[in-house]
């Protein structure tokens, strides 16, 4: 099983830093090279590229790998209504998928309106330095599962792994098998993967209140009493979960 790390750099996602385990004070927040100290490899997974020479920087001082990539928006043809958006990843494998990622990013961001068109990601794309991988939650799968959406996407300038998850929500085991189905029939790999965003299942009180201010600040009103976040009704996106299950 994978551990795919957010940060605090992915804003009112995570309650994770990106500290040298040094500078980790007592009571503070926690980092994530600190509660995985024990893993040779980190793999962060944001929405942005903020937090990248700072994780980079301490995966170099500590000797550990570190595998970077980005959750973007994304649609399969222009103009794209919100139904037909979904989420994919784009990590890269090397120093100049780096330079490749951060590229594609400025392009999404700059041109997109924050939504990468796949059409773009084609004349973009290089196999020996990205990796295209799709994420359990808000993929297209997700997406015509469980709100009819009509997505169908592209994939044949590359071959996307896919990310499952178990983290005991009630939909977990319908997307499971609609995943596992549509990679049989394409012959696309899966992985068993764990998102965390906090460390311990007790961290998830303090997760909410985050998210709930976080949510504040965009002038959304939210409380912990009525939080009114979807799909926030578990406590096993965490490094405690990850360890029980490897």
């Amino acid at each position: 099983m994978i551990a795919l790390f957010k940060s605090h750099y992915s804003i009112g996602k995570s309650i994770l830093t990106l500290e040298h385990p040094d500078k980790v004070k007592d009571g503070g927040p926690k980092s994530i090279f600190s509660i995985a100290s024990k893993l040779d490899q980190i793999v962060l997974v944001e929405d942005s590229l903020i937090g990248f020479l700072q994780a980079q920087k301490v995966a170099e001082s500590l000797g550990k790998q570190l595998i970077f990539g980005v959750r973007f928006s994304c649609s399969h043809e222009d103009n794209a209504s919100n139904e037909c958006i979904h989420k994919i990843i784009i990590l890269a494998k090397n120093d100049n998928g780096c330079k490749l990622l951060n590229k594609i990013y400025s392009n999404t961001f700059c041109e997109g309106d924050g939504v990468l068109n796949l059409k773009t990601l084609k004349q973009l794309w290089n196999k020996n330095d990205l990796e295209l991988s799709i994420p359990f939650y808000d993929s297209f799968i997700f997406m015509n599962t469980m709100f009819f959406c009509s997505c169908i996407p592209d994939f044949s300038f590359c071959s996307p792994n896919f990310f499952i998850e178990n983290n005991h929500l009630p939909f977990d085991q319908r997307i499971r098998e609609k995943v596992i189905s549509y990679c049989e029939g394409f012959n696309y790999n899966y992985t068993e993967c764990k998102s965390i965003y906090y460390e311990l299942r007790e961290d998830f009180d303090a997760y909410q209140t985050y998210k709930c201010i976080c949510a504040k600040k965009n002038g959304k009103q939210r409380t912990l009493s009525v939080p009114n976040f979807d799909h926030l009704a578990s406590n096993e996106f965490c490094f405690e979960s990850y360890l029980d299950n490897e």
